[in-house]
């Protein structure tokens, strides 16, 4: 079960900045340990690898190593722009997690500021004969991880902004939370029904600002409560929107602070993946939709998106129905009916008047029927009869409107 402290790991090891300061960080730490390893150098190496040998290098790398990582950081911004304006501008916010990039930036820079570093403390004279050696063979070093970067760069360069690259990390994004709920979906509370009024005598938690709900740390929280012997029931599950003073959820008990409680939630501006499996399916029905509209009209984006749902669902399995891990907390699972309707409702209004992207989705849904788990099939069901219906008020061609009845009338 994900923790706060880690989750917020996470998210610090997704920065761009983050990753790129650990590669200055290293480059600085490496000079700093040459002076410490210079007694193992051979003393017929001082003049074949010595000051003259290095220098030259350091100060190519260093003059380039600025305008590549600018350069860099330019197409870095135009290639996210592009993705958010032909995709949806959540996409924005997946390229600014893509690890390649972070790593060749991270590598740009480390060898900049390395290369600028280490002139500076040879003009100071800092280093020995001994000591410059070293440092031309970290140099070497240097310049491998630099081809390497420069050749992943390249290759990534290639698809960077792409709809097929946005999508890919789009789904790659939604498997996560869809994964964690099938494995937990009240994320090891105990389940309970939609609607569920508070116990009697329970006292409201209150949110203390406004956000989404992006993260509950169920250990933690479940900790506090065992040791205090009370039980809490969630309100606002992960992708609730909550404005200050509605209750996060309802305790029974004394001996807990409501301060304790709060800490347990993260409330942000955005939605985000750690726990929400709606937002999710939510990101590449946006793509859809975005494709499917007058100005970008790519019906076979939005077809591509169906099969990618359909798929990730399909993958999935069933929810697991193991005793709760955290008996003093009762939680309402997502649905699977929101979690279709966040999938394909939008696609079914907009793209209604076109019978290959009606196909795909009527299509795909039967086959979403047929799944072992009865409250997929159920919804699945419910949203091909409302895909069905807006199909039948938006198709007007006679030899369409036949088809799509003979697609209607084979479920019944």
């Amino acid at each position: 079960m994900l923790s706060k402290s880690l989750m917020l790991l996470g998210r610090l090891s997704r920065r761009l900045a983050v990753r790129v300061l650990l590669g200055a960080l290293l480059a600085l730490g490496i000079l700093l340990l040459a002076p410490l390893i210079q007694p193992l150098i051979p003393d017929g190496w001082t003049d074949r690898f010595g000051r003259d040998s290095v220098l030259p290098i350091l100060t190519i790398l260093a003059s380039s190593m600025l305008t590549v990582t600018t350069f860099s950081l330019s197409v870095m911004v135009q290639a996210f722009r592009a993705a958010s304006s032909q995709a949806t501008p959540r996409a924005y916010r997946l390229h600014l997690a893509d690890t390649t990039t972070h790593t060749v930036l991270a590598t740009f820079t480390g060898a900049f500021l390395y290369s600028l570093t280490a002139i500076a403390l040879f003009r100071a004279k800092i280093y020995s004969d001994p000591a410059a050696v070293v440092v031309f063979w970290v140099t070497m070093g240097v310049i491998v991880a630099i081809v390497v970067a420069i050749l992943r760069w390249i290759d990534h360069l290639s698809t960077l902004g792409s709809m097929d690259d946005t999508l890919e990390m789009a789904e790659s994004h939604a498997k996560t939370p869809l994964r964690a709920y099938m494995e937990s979906p009240t994320l090891g509370g105990v389940p309970i029904e939609a609607g569920t009024l508070p116990p009697q005598g329970s006292r409201a938690v209150t949110a203390e600002r406004g956000g989404h709900v992006q993260f509950i740390d169920m250990a933690r929280l479940e900790q506090r409560l065992s040791d205090a012997g009370a039980e809490f029931q969630v309100a606002a599950i992960p992708g609730a929107h909550v404005i200050q003073g509605e209750p996060l959820g309802w305790i029974s008990g004394d001996g807990i602070d409501e301060k304790q409680i709060r800490a347990c939630f993260t409330l942000g501006v955005f939605r985000t993946l750690e726990q929400d499996v709606r937002f999710g399916a939510q990101l590449l029905n946006e793509i859809a939709v975005r494709a499917l509209s007058p100005a970008v009209n790519d019906p076979g984006t939005a077809i591509d998106v169906i099969r990618r749902l359909i798929r990730m669902l399909t993958e999935a399995g069933r929810p697991s129905e193991d005793a709760p891990r955290c008996p003093h907390i009762s939680i309402v699972p997502a649905s699977a009916f929101d979690l279709l309707s966040d999938a394909f409702d939008q696609i079914a209004r907009d793209g209604a008047n076109r019978p290959d992207v009606v196909g795909a989705l009527l299509d795909g849904l039967e086959v979403l029927q047929r799944e072992d788990w009865p409250e997929l099939a159920a919804a699945a069901r419910e949203r091909r009869h409302y895909a069905i219906a807006h199909a039948e008020a938006a198709i007007t061609v006679e030899p369409d409107r036949k088809w799509l009845q003979e697609k209607a009338d084979r479920e019944r």
